[in-house]
């Protein structure tokens, strides 16, 4: 059994998959309600990183399976995050270890998945448990301390939450008015802060990381976050007078097919002529926005990509990159207009859209995480380029 150093008994909890599939283990973090909760569950297979994982904007809604065999031996830390709390609904884990041990830390896993109202549930199967999510396709579940509900309830109360296909987690998951950020990794930088060569740009926040804010801080660019619902006009102003000198479309949670504000903000930026030498960037959910503006569309994965050793072809550079993943929906190749568009990235492992850009213009996205917080820096590269073209913008602007 988990290591808990509360005085208490372990609580008896079941998650229960509406495919049918019930997984009993005990509870820590927040287990003081018998009110079920409810999500998509899904799986990650980093052997690092839990940290990132629970504080990423992107698993908003989500329960989150982390394949690692043990979980919350380096506790908790206010370095390693993402977002300023705690995002999954969920947090499922095969052997869970309270009594942590690092000079950072300062905290419990449990302690900070209590604080936060966040359930997770402890000494279960994760490896059969994922693969059933492997096999079936990720599925809603519920999770629940109380012991009264039948198992067939569980089930019921499963199939009948919610899907995260068609839902909208990314409204309101970013800043509600313009903010400035300032604050890099003080890691891999590659210019001084302060340097006359910095360049300011704009970041659409969908739910954004902050690992890729801090990346382009490394980068030599001072970000300010826009609301994901800031007005084409508005930002084209901003790029006219020089307050700006490129955009970058975050990452975010939920379906980008429900986003279409968004998707119109997007297009009529990439259509407007007087906006031509200005970059428009996107990752992630920010890459699936910038597709489905240049007219193709995204469609659901049966398990997703969320783990950090993802191959990647570079179409461009004929070679192989290692990158960091977290989505459940992808680019349907299908549907891109390759006289317009070209595919510079492709998913080894199942040949799915990994990046794209405009012909002749700097409109590009990837799919994957190139600030990879956790995992390898293979495609780091990305930051520095589109600095360097808001750069040249704002030189050819003569800002």
């Amino acid at each position: 059994m988990s290591d808990h150093t509360s005085t208490s008994a372990p609580r008896p909890v079941r998650l229960a998959l509406s495919s049918g599939e019930i997984f009993e283990g005990f509870g820590f973090g927040f287990v003081n309600t018998d009110e079920p909760i409810s999500g998509e569950v899904v799986f990650n297979t980093a052997m690092s990183g839990y940290q990132e994982s629970l504080t990423d904007p992107s698993y908003k809604g989500q329960i989150l399976v982390q394949t690692s065999t043990m979980v919350g031996n380096t506790g908790m830390n206010d370095t390693d995050t993402e977002s300023t709390e705690i995002q999954v609904r969920g947090f499922v884990v095969h052997e869970h270890v309270d009594a942590h041990s690092n000079y950072r830390a300062i905290a419990s896993l449990h302690q900070r998945l209590h604080e936060a109202g966040v359930p997770g549930i402890c000494d279960i199967d994760t490896r059969a448990l994922t693969r059933v999510l492997r096999s079936r396709g990720v599925t809603v579940g519920v999770m629940s301390a109380d012991g009264s509900l039948p198992d067939a309830a569980l089930v019921e109360h499963a199939r009948q939450a919610p899907s995260m296909q068609g839902a909208d987690f990314a409204s309101g998951s970013g800043v509600d008015e313009q903010t400035p950020w300032a604050e890099g990794s003080h890691e891999w930088a590659h210019t001084t802060p302060g340097s006359d060569q910095r360049v300011k740009v704009g970041v659409i926040d969908c739910g954004s990381k902050s690992n890729i804010l801090r990346s382009l801080v490394d980068a030599g660019a001072d970000p300010v976050l826009l609301p994901m619902g800031t007005n084409a006009d508005v930002i084209k102003d901003m790029l006219l007078d020089g307050r700006i000198s490129g955009v970058m479309l975050s990452n975010g949670a939920g379906d980008p097919s429900t986003l279409n504000a968004l998707v119109s903000t997007v297009r009529s930026l990439i259509d407007d002529p007087e906006l031509e030498r200005f970059p428009i960037y996107g990752i992630c959910l920010g890459h699936q926005i910038i597709a489905q503006a240049i007219g193709a569309r995204t469609f659901k994965l049966k398990f997703g990509h969320r783990g950090i050793n993802h191959p990647i072809r570079d179409e461009q550079g004929a070679r192989v990159l290692i990158t960091s993943q977290n989505h459940g929906f992808a680019v349907d190749p299908d549907s891109v207009d390759q006289a317009r568009i070209e595919i510079t990235h492709t998913h080894l492992n199942d040949e799915t859209v990994g990046g794209l850009r405009i012909r002749g213009r700097e409109v590009a996205c990837v799919q994957f995480h190139p600030e990879a917080s956790p995992g390898p820096h293979d495609a780091d590269p990305f930051f520095t380029r589109f600095v360097s073209v808001c750069g040249s913008a704002r030189a050819g602007a003569g800002v």
